[in-house]
């Protein structure tokens, strides 16, 4: 489901607040659920959505960067704009991957231009890739938008190392979460918030 307000893409500090506000009502109104992923890459309202449901949530990038660990001792994020590049830095130091994350890559991209993805597109995208992998010396890339999911098998083949869609790796950990039957805990900072009128 989509948040009933925010904007169509996220691509600086200013968007990701409203977006996270959006996230979180959308959570916090909405039924129970079995899980939850929030499909964009800066995870906005991460922490208030897993206030606000019992379900397992998991952001894109945070399950990215987890699996991407799993698959090689170092990895290079491509992303869409330069300036969000410090947004994924600040998620890889919060969520503990700074030994594994040897670089992040803005191409420049707007989020909104891979809708229609041209060749012209994911060339740009693969040769940020290649050159990653080169510079930083990793072996996998975390594509850095949930607007690249589609490019995943694709650029896989072409650079024969692991490339790690967060919204398809997010949505398996996710199930595998429910299945087992965890989810977020309601003890302490997770509790479910605290009451009060919204004006």
């Amino acid at each position: 489901a989509m948040p009933g307000f925010g904007p169509r893409s996220i691509e600086g500090h200013f968007d990701e607040a409203i977006a996270a506000a959006g996230v979180a009502a959308q959570v916090h109104g909405a039924g129970p659920h079995d899980a939850v992923v929030i499909a964009c890459f800066g995870d906005p309202g991460l922490d208030a959505a897993r206030e606000a449901t019992a379900a397992p949530v998991l952001g894109i990038a945070e399950a990215a960067f987890h699996a991407a660990a799993m698959l090689a001792t170092g990895f290079s994020v491509v992303t869409t704009m330069t300036r969000t590049c410090v947004i994924a830095e600040r998620l890889v130091q919060r969520y503990g991957f700074t030994a594994q994350c040897r670089g992040i890559h803005g191409t420049d991209i707007p989020v909104l231009d891979l809708e229609a993805c041209g060749p012209e597109t994911v060339a740009r995208i693969e040769a940020a890739a290649r050159d990653a992998l080169a510079q930083d010396r990793s072996g996998a890339i975390v594509l850095g938008c949930a607007g690249m999911a589609a490019l995943c098998g694709t650029l896989q083949q072409r650079l024969g190392v692991p490339v790690i869609d967060g919204v398809a790796v997010a949505v398996k950990f996710a199930e595998a979460l429910a299945a087992l039957g965890l989810g977020t805990s309601k003890h302490g900072d997770y509790a479910p918030p605290l009451p009060k009128p919204c004006v």
